[in-house]
């Protein structure tokens, strides 16, 4: 996989939800740096043409989900994952696919098994884990293009964050992170990919990732 962003004659285009929470400027131009032609949509209408699908998350999951069963992108999201198109979640949009979030005692997407749990963390720790921390990936093969240009365990990515994932599923987990204790930053299925990190707030290896993420999703026929 070239680092280079995709050679193809047209850009490949993004659908990037959004739920009317946060600010996703940030989102959009790192896509388009590397590379992508990133939309919001905010319907399954909007989304169903797109080569693929990026969740960005910021603000609360109860908020969250309520807005994405109002639109019906809670179906976009499960039959997408499901047919394996190409999918990038971030921050809250990793934690929506699991089944259930102690934030406010909320059911997820239930596309994945596990929960999504505050962080029990004792002094000199604190909530929420912000800043910038390493990531461990697992799961992946020698020259694996998802990580390409990318440390196997050395590179540092932005999290802001006061909860995180727990999945009995070790084979779903892309990434994993230490603050106070492990918990798993990434995760990974097929073409589903997504991050507790923001890769648009991480510099030039979390736009490196979002690059190889473009240059490995095959385009919608």
């Amino acid at each position: 996989m070239s680092t280079a962003a995709s050679t193809s004659d047209s850009p490949l285009d993004l659908a990037v939800i959004d739920y009317g929470m946060g600010n996703l400027r940030s989102v959009l131009k790192a896509f388009e740096h590397v590379g992508g032609k990133p939309r919001l949509v905010s319907t399954p209408a909007e989304a169903k043409t797109a080569d693929a699908l990026v969740f960005p998350g910021q603000g609360a999951i109860v908020d969250c989900m309520r807005l994405l069963k109002q639109t019906g992108l809670d179906k976009t999201v499960r039959e997408w994952i499901a047919a394996d198109r190409p999918f990038f979640g971030i921050c809250l949009g990793l934690q929506a696919l699991f089944e259930h979030s102690e934030e406010g005692d909320t059911p997820g997407l239930g596309i994945f098994p596990g929960q999504v749990v505050r962080f029990k963390l004792r002094a000199p720790y604190k909530i929420p884990h912000m800043g910038w921390n390493n990531v461990r990936w697992k799961n992946v093969t020698a020259n694996d293009p998802a990580l390409e240009g990318i440390s196997p365990a050395n590179d540092q990515f932005y999290f802001v964050h006061s909860y995180h994932a727990e999945t009995p599923d070790q084979s779903l987990i892309w990434g994993e992170t230490d603050y106070g204790y492990t918990f798993t930053s990434a995760i990974r299925r097929g073409n589903c990919f997504a991050t507790q990190f923001h890769p648009e707030k991480s510099q030039a290896k979390g736009l490196q990732l979002y690059r190889n993420f473009l240059n490995g999703a095959p385009r919608r026929l």
